[in-house]
Protein backbone atom coordinates (compact mmCIF):
# COMPACT_ATOMS: atom_id res chain seq x y z
CA UNK A 1 0.00 0.00 0.00
CA UNK A 2 1.40 3.90 -1.01
CA UNK A 3 0.40 6.99 0.00
CA UNK A 4 -2.72 8.65 -1.61
CA UNK A 5 -2.31 11.22 -3.92
CA UNK A 6 -0.91 14.32 -2.58
CA UNK A 7 -3.71 16.45 -1.95
CA UNK A 8 -1.75 20.01 -0.85
CA UNK A 9 0.51 21.67 -3.29
CA UNK A 10 2.45 23.74 -0.84
CA UNK A 11 5.42 23.98 0.37
CA UNK A 12 4.98 26.13 3.99
CA UNK A 13 1.91 24.18 5.13
CA UNK A 14 -0.80 27.14 6.30
CA UNK A 15 -3.20 27.66 9.24
CA UNK A 16 -5.89 26.03 8.41
CA UNK A 17 -7.36 23.62 11.54
CA UNK A 18 -10.66 23.51 13.03
CA UNK A 19 -11.28 23.24 16.85
CA UNK A 20 -14.36 22.07 18.53
CA UNK A 21 -15.04 22.07 21.92
CA UNK A 22 -16.38 19.52 23.91
CA UNK A 23 -19.17 21.45 25.66
CA UNK A 24 -20.62 22.15 22.40
CA UNK A 25 -24.25 22.10 22.02
CA UNK A 26 -25.89 19.14 20.02
CA UNK A 27 -25.67 20.04 16.41
CA UNK A 28 -29.37 18.12 15.73
CA UNK A 29 -31.57 16.71 18.61
CA UNK A 30 -33.21 13.37 17.46
CA UNK A 31 -36.62 12.61 18.66
CA UNK A 32 -35.28 13.78 22.46
CA UNK A 33 -33.31 10.98 22.65
CA UNK A 34 -29.58 11.22 20.43
CA UNK A 35 -28.51 14.41 20.74
CA UNK A 36 -25.55 14.34 16.98
CA UNK A 37 -22.75 17.06 16.93
CA UNK A 38 -21.15 17.53 13.40
CA UNK A 39 -17.56 17.04 14.50
CA UNK A 40 -16.28 17.32 10.97
CA UNK A 41 -18.65 16.80 7.93
CA UNK A 42 -17.96 14.93 4.03
CA UNK A 43 -18.20 18.72 3.13
CA UNK A 44 -15.80 20.41 5.88
CA UNK A 45 -13.23 17.83 4.76
CA UNK A 46 -13.86 17.70 1.03
CA UNK A 47 -15.44 14.71 1.26
CA UNK A 48 -12.53 12.17 3.18
CA UNK A 49 -14.77 11.67 5.94
CA UNK A 50 -17.80 12.28 8.13
CA UNK A 51 -17.02 12.23 11.87
CA UNK A 52 -20.29 12.85 14.18
CA UNK A 53 -20.44 12.46 18.09
CA UNK A 54 -23.55 10.39 18.83
CA UNK A 55 -24.99 10.89 22.56
CA UNK A 56 -28.41 8.70 23.41
CA UNK A 57 -30.55 8.78 26.19
CA UNK A 58 -31.55 6.80 28.90
CA UNK A 59 -34.49 5.63 25.98
CA UNK A 60 -32.75 1.93 24.41
CA UNK A 61 -32.84 1.92 20.56
CA UNK A 62 -31.39 2.27 17.85
CA UNK A 63 -31.57 1.73 13.77
CA UNK A 64 -31.80 -1.60 12.29
CA UNK A 65 -29.42 -3.90 10.72
CA UNK A 66 -28.61 -2.21 7.15
CA UNK A 67 -25.38 -1.82 5.35
CA UNK A 68 -24.10 1.22 2.86
CA UNK A 69 -22.63 0.55 -0.76
CA UNK A 70 -20.99 3.96 -1.06
CA UNK A 71 -18.79 3.88 2.40
CA UNK A 72 -17.24 2.11 5.09
CA UNK A 73 -18.52 2.99 8.64
CA UNK A 74 -16.49 2.76 12.50
CA UNK A 75 -17.54 2.65 16.14
CA UNK A 76 -15.26 4.06 18.87
CA UNK A 77 -17.77 3.88 22.26
CA UNK A 78 -16.71 7.06 24.59
CA UNK A 79 -19.24 6.01 27.32
CA UNK A 80 -21.36 3.91 28.09
CA UNK A 81 -22.55 0.55 26.93
CA UNK A 82 -23.08 0.52 23.14
CA UNK A 83 -24.39 -2.72 21.50
CA UNK A 84 -22.60 -2.79 18.27
CA UNK A 85 -24.00 -5.54 15.33
CA UNK A 86 -21.13 -6.87 12.95
CA UNK A 87 -23.46 -8.83 10.99
CA UNK A 88 -23.41 -11.81 12.32
CA UNK A 89 -23.67 -11.22 16.17
CA UNK A 90 -24.16 -8.32 18.83
CA UNK A 91 -21.12 -7.30 21.23
CA UNK A 92 -22.33 -4.80 24.11
CA UNK A 93 -19.15 -2.78 23.53
CA UNK A 94 -17.05 -0.96 26.15
CA UNK A 95 -15.63 2.50 26.57
CA UNK A 96 -12.36 1.83 24.00
CA UNK A 97 -14.21 -1.11 21.73
CA UNK A 98 -14.16 -0.29 18.46
CA UNK A 99 -15.54 -1.84 15.37
CA UNK A 100 -15.21 -1.00 11.79
CA UNK A 101 -17.62 -1.85 9.28
CA UNK A 102 -16.67 -1.80 5.32
CA UNK A 103 -19.16 -0.91 2.55
CA UNK A 104 -21.30 -3.25 2.03
CA UNK A 105 -20.98 -4.83 5.90
CA UNK A 106 -24.09 -5.27 7.75
CA UNK A 107 -24.53 -3.54 11.19
CA UNK A 108 -26.29 -2.04 13.42
CA UNK A 109 -25.97 -0.25 16.78
CA UNK A 110 -28.39 0.60 19.75
CA UNK A 111 -28.15 1.83 23.38
CA UNK A 112 -28.93 -1.58 25.54
CA UNK A 113 -28.63 0.21 29.04
CA UNK A 114 -28.97 3.96 29.24
CA UNK A 115 -26.82 6.31 28.15
CA UNK A 116 -24.03 5.85 25.94
CA UNK A 117 -21.67 8.18 23.66
CA UNK A 118 -19.81 7.22 20.53
CA UNK A 119 -18.14 8.51 17.84
CA UNK A 120 -19.19 7.31 13.91
CA UNK A 121 -16.57 7.71 11.08
CA UNK A 122 -18.10 7.76 7.57
CA UNK A 123 -15.11 7.11 4.72
CA UNK A 124 -14.99 8.81 2.37
CA UNK A 125 -17.52 11.84 3.40
CA UNK A 126 -21.08 11.76 2.63
CA UNK A 127 -23.87 14.26 3.18
CA UNK A 128 -24.79 12.25 6.29
CA UNK A 129 -26.45 15.49 8.25
CA UNK A 130 -29.45 15.28 5.48
CA UNK A 131 -30.24 11.64 6.42
CA UNK A 132 -29.69 12.40 10.42
CA UNK A 133 -31.84 15.73 9.72
CA UNK A 134 -34.54 13.72 7.66
CA UNK A 135 -34.69 11.06 10.91
CA UNK A 136 -35.13 14.04 13.02
CA UNK A 137 -38.02 15.79 10.93
CA UNK A 138 -39.74 12.54 11.05
CA UNK A 139 -39.54 12.04 15.39
CA UNK A 140 -40.45 15.79 15.50
CA UNK A 141 -43.43 15.70 13.51
CA UNK A 142 -44.96 12.48 15.15
CA UNK A 143 -45.25 11.21 11.38
CA UNK A 144 -45.62 7.31 10.91
CA UNK A 145 -44.52 6.90 7.29
CA UNK A 146 -45.42 3.72 5.16
CA UNK A 147 -42.71 1.29 4.27
CA UNK A 148 -42.66 2.70 1.00
CA UNK A 149 -41.75 6.66 2.74
CA UNK A 150 -39.16 5.06 4.50
CA UNK A 151 -37.58 3.26 1.74
CA UNK A 152 -37.26 6.34 -0.52
CA UNK A 153 -35.91 8.00 2.08
CA UNK A 154 -32.80 4.80 3.02
CA UNK A 155 -32.62 4.77 -0.89
CA UNK A 156 -31.64 8.75 -0.95
CA UNK A 157 -29.20 8.23 1.60
CA UNK A 158 -26.98 4.75 1.33
CA UNK A 159 -28.62 2.85 3.80
CA UNK A 160 -30.55 -0.46 2.36
CA UNK A 161 -32.11 -2.24 5.45
CA UNK A 162 -31.92 -6.06 5.88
Amino acid sequence: MSYPAELYHGDQGEVSGTLWKGDSAPDLVIGGRTDVHYLATGRSTGGQYGLYRWDMGEQPGGPGPHFHKTMSESFFVLSGVVGLYDGDHWVNAAPGDFLFVPPGGIHAFRNPEGPASMLLLFAPGAPREGYFEELAEVAASGRKLSDEEWNDIYLRHDQYMV
